[in-house]
């Protein structure tokens, strides 16, 4: 539990400088939402991250293939995060779209490794626990960038702040260099060909193909409407009139004990309520919290409103994180894990990365383009019907996990039965 812990803010920390600590750097300098917005898209990298996982399932140095993928991306992520410091968000905004898409790649690169490494440790029945753990503490990291950096922002240079955000690399760093390679990952892959082509195949077999669709679907839609509601929320707090120290002190620190709060019941309720009925629970509440963010938006300026609602928002959509990765993990070959696990973890960032980039242009609207090309134009919500369109967008997964997840369909297993890569003599790197 406690390498979980340190997986899992590892592992947060650089998504949530790209999506906290850019945001409020850019929109401090004077950058437009919507282009703060379609800053969103530098984040294919977590879309797309499937397409090189078969390389960290297939090679490695003589350390582990988990350690050895885990370690580039930190040192990587230690040197490039630092670098935003450099820049000014106006003039260099170009440079600083292709920074954020090498940090991203990144921070994919380590989430691939960090979640092999993690569902290779746990034995199926600790994953509920395990995972509920690292995303715990995959949420708490963003309290770095989304609130020790705000804070250290408004007395320190930009540089500084980067810098200083960057060294918190650090304890993941520590912890591949003295931690010790899961038993299962030495059992690499033979071949390419087989790192590459037989995760997918074995899915398909196991589940069917209506079966392997309804699952992907579900990955994609179940966290689309949290997603969407928490894209802009620093900007959001921002527009509300609450200070950059305000938001770094009473928003953020006002979600830290409700989301170990969650944690902690999730991974008591998880063991006895099982994964599937997890998923409905939590994903009920994970649905309702994203209500808060529309009554913030006409309240005014209330310290003790904002509190709650980042509270509610901290325990309701971690607990639905929770359960959501744990499905994700029991549903993995651990034959297969890096690739199985990027390819359904891809999907549950797409929505974060597509439908996130166009937030701003629902809540101010404007118009589309592709480059010159006029494509259309959105109607400004503002930002109470904004949140109202965020908690319809939390149906669609509920309603999937009639198919997927059926309330006594079962309390923990979801995956196969059979662990071992199938041999493939035809196959060669």
């Amino acid at each position: 539990m406690l390498i979980c812990i340190l997986t899992g803010f590892s592992s947060g920390l650089p998504l949530f400088v790209l999506i906290s600590l850019i945001s409020a750097w850019l929109r401090d300098g004077g950058v437009e939402l919507k282009e703060i917005g379609l800053l969103a898209l530098v984040q294919f990298p977590y879309i797309w991250k499937f397409l090189w996982a078969p390389l960290c399932d297939r090679y490695g140095l003589p350390i582990g293939r988990r350690r050895t993928w885990m370690l580039f991306t930190q040192i990587a992520l230690l040197f490039s995060i630092p670098a935003f410091g450099w820049f000014t968000p106006v003039p260099d905004i170009a440079t600083i779209r292709w920074l954020a898409v090498a940090v991203a790649l990144f921070s994919a690169t380590q989430d691939i490794a960090i979640d092999a490494f993690r569902r290779e440790i746990l034995k199926d029945e600790e994953q509920g626990l395990g995972n509920v753990v690292h995303v715990n503490a995959y949420k708490i990291a963003g309290l770095i960038p989304g609130s020790l950096s705000l804070i250290l922002a408004d007395f320190l240079s930009w540089n500084a702040v980067y810098l200083i955000t960057a060294l918190f690399m650090l304890p993941g760093i520590l912890l591949t260099l003295i931690g010790t390679e899961p038993e299962f990952s030495s059992h690499a892959p033979p071949t390419l060909r087989q790192a590459i082509v037989d995760p997918f195949r074995e899915f398909v077999q196991r589940k069917g193909w209506s079966g392997a669709l309804t699952v992907l679907g579900f990955i994609f839609f179940y966290k689309l409407g949290d997603s969407m509601a928490t894209a802009l929320a620093t900007p959001f707090y921002l527009d509300m009139g609450y200070s950059k120290t305000e938001i770094g002190v009473i928003a953020k620190h006002a979600g830290l004990w409700p989301n170990l709060a969650g944690g902690i019941l999730g991974g008591i309720w998880m063991v006895s309520l099982g994964i599937h009925r997890s998923l409905w629970v939590f994903g009920v509440l994970q649905a309702l919290v994203i209500l808060g963010f529309a009554w913030l938006a006409t309240a005014g300026h209330t310290v003790a409103g904002l509190a709650t609602v980042i509270g509610a928002e901290a325990f309701g959509v971690g607990l639905g994180t929770a359960a959501f990765v744990a499905y994700i993990a029991t549903t993995t070959n651990p034959a297969y894990t890096a690739t199985q696990f990027a390819l359904f973890t891809s999907l549950a960032a797409t929505p974060r990365t597509l439908a996130n980039a166009f937030t701003g242009f629902l809540v101010e609207g404007g118009d589309i383009k592709l480059g010159d090309i006029y494509l259309v134009h959105v109607e400004a919500l503002g930002w109470e019907r904004f949140f109202w369109v965020c908690f319809a967008l939390a149906l669609p997964g509920m309603l999937l996990l009639f198919k997927v997840a059926p309330w006594n369909g079962g309390k923990t297993r979801t995956g196969p039965d059979r662990l071992e890569p199938q041999p493939d003599s035809q196959s060669s790197d």
